[in-house]
């Protein structure tokens, strides 16, 4: 058995010790860190462990060194797991997190392996701007009937969108490329996979995927349904580089997964159809709706600083003869029913479309995504080839 000591005093600073965890077998398994985090106002501290090797660890506290009680049972998940650690009246605490070879069997139910909020968020009926109930938007809307968005759905969509269990090493989630720091999608212009190898294309921010009109995925559209899309990275060579088969057992031995699979479907089965639509359902609910601009449209666009207005003019060109709202129009910023040529280059290193079709008129031909929470998806374009936004304005 091996186990790392925290001191805890209430005006305690932050706390880092890093360790070695021993496995079952005997083997040394990767560093492991324990974090502590100062207490609040409600002398509450937060504890933090990183442990590759997602082990269970017992979190202990004592306040003569020779008794112990133990506090909580740990198992981690994706690496790491944090908790709150409410402090009674006794000036000074020792805790100490333990890992015991023997005990590492702790049923992992929802209550105990995951983060969630005490009700789910509103995924299922977000408020929307008046124009996205209205003629274009509402058309482009992509949700089929028989996928229709929950709160449940999405909420495990969203668990299996961070779980690193859907790639074959279980190093990679579906957020490792889409970051929501970077509106979903990945400050490098391509992203490594499981093994470190590099995807093709740059990963396109998800921000409402739900209102792309031709329903069809990726750069080049070969998903034809965002469905069909949620479950081609987690079976690509280089990205995760998992079969169905094993990814489905692999979630259906987490006992957690089945109380998710149950709250969204009725019953604990775990198949590819469900991971598909909760995983779809999750991205349809990456929603933006509540910038400076859709406040502009509320008030003429009062709140834009006057070069700011000037570019809106130019973009929809009512001032000048630029042609950016033909490929993002409306006030979600998207095609339609088309698909454009980037005019990047030709002849094309990057065929798009046509490298699908064979067809000399598609090359060149890629999908328009929305230039919702464009500035922090940088670098742009299919292949990442501009660094800023300055530059594909240009």
């Amino acid at each position: 058995m091996m186990h790392h000591g925290l001191h805890l005093q209430r005006a305690a600073l932050a706390l880092v010790l890093s360790c070695l965890l021993g496995s079952a077998s005997g083997q040394v398994a990767a560093p492991s860190s324990v974090v502590v985090l100062p207490g609040d106002a409600t002398n509450v501290f937060t504890l933090r462990i990183n442990d590759p090797g997602d082990f269970v660890w017992q979190l202990q506290s004592t306040v003569n060194f020779s008794n112990w009680t133990e506090v909580a049972s740990l198992k981690l998940h994706n690496g790491a797991f944090q908790i709150g650690i409410p402090l009674d009246a006794t000036p000074f605490l020792t805790f100490r997190a333990v890992f015991d070879p023997a005990r590492q069997t702790l049923t992992s139910q929802v209550t105990n392996a995951l983060l969630l909020p005490g009700s789910p968020f509103n995924y299922a009926a977000p408020v929307l701007p008046a124009k996205f109930q209205q003629q274009p938007i509402l058309g482009q809307d992509n949700t089929p009937s028989t996928n229709l968005t929950t709160d449940a759905g999405a909420a495990l969509g969203r668990v299996l969108f961070y779980d690193k269990r859907l790639s074959t090493n279980q190093s990679i989630a579906c957020a490792s490329c889409h970051q929501q720091a970077h509106g979903f999608s990945d400050p490098r212009p391509f992203s490594p996979g499981f093994n470190g190898g590099l995807t093709a294309r740059n990963s396109m921010g998800l921000s409402n995927a739900r209102w792309y009109q031709r329903q069809h995925f990726f750069w080049d559209e070969r998903a034809a349904t965002l469905e069909d899309q949620v479950l081609m990275p987690i079976q690509n060579p280089v990205e995760m580089a998992m079969t169905l088969t094993a990814l489905t057992n692999r979630l259906a031995a987490e006992p957690f997964y089945q109380d998710l699979f149950t709250q969204t479907f009725g019953t604990p089965d775990v198949t590819p159809d469900r991971i598909s639509r909760a995983l779809a359902q999750f991205v349809r609910s990456i929603v933006s709706t509540q910038s400076k601009y859709d406040l502009g449209v509320t008030m003429g666009f009062a709140n834009f600083t006057t070069q700011e207005n000037l570019g809106r003019q130019v973009f929809f060109g009512q001032i000048g003869s630029a042609t950016c709202s033909k490929c993002h129009n409306s006030d979600n910023f998207v095609p339609g029913t088309n698909i454009f040529n980037n005019g990047l280059e030709n002849p094309y290193v990057d065929k798009g479309v046509g490298a699908l079709t064979g067809l000399p008129q598609d090359e060149g031909l890629f999908k328009v995504p929305s230039l919702r929470n464009v500035a922090l998806t940088a670098p742009y374009m299919h292949d990442g080839r501009f660094a800023t936004l300055d530059v594909n304005a240009g």
